[in-house]
């Protein structure tokens, strides 16, 4: 059974403001890790075969996380607005719409 909120502006504007939150923290750890000086060094092959590998596995670990954490504040965000433009259950009842009723059973 869903949950019947009256009015659903101040908890619109929360969700909102968390997924706004969430994208520009997504965006502050992206750019944190471009500004970090990668640099690989060793002598022998496998070594730095070993240092690369171990350097490009983190790298596509922390693109796949920063790309998780952007997609769900984008869907947060998406929400919230969703929610803001939905007009007021009163304000469908002033412009002369029927309540929505839900179907008899037969």
């Amino acid at each position: 059974m869903p949950l019947k909120i009256r009015n659903k502006e101040p908890l619109s504007i929360i969700v909102l403001a968390f997924g706004l939150a969430l994208l520009g923290f997504t965006f502050l750890e992206a750019y944190l890790f471009l500004i970090v000086n990668v640099s690989i060094s060793g002598t022998d092959f496998s070594g730095v075969f070993g240092l690369s590998i171990a350097a490009l596995t983190v790298a596509c670990i922390r693109i796949i996380y920063l790309g998780v954490m952007g997609w769900i504040g984008a869907l947060v965000t998406t929400r919230a607005v969703t929610l803001l433009q939905q007009p007021k259950s009163e304000d469908r009842l002033r412009e002369g719409e029927k309540p929505l009723e839900k179907p008899a059973a037969s």
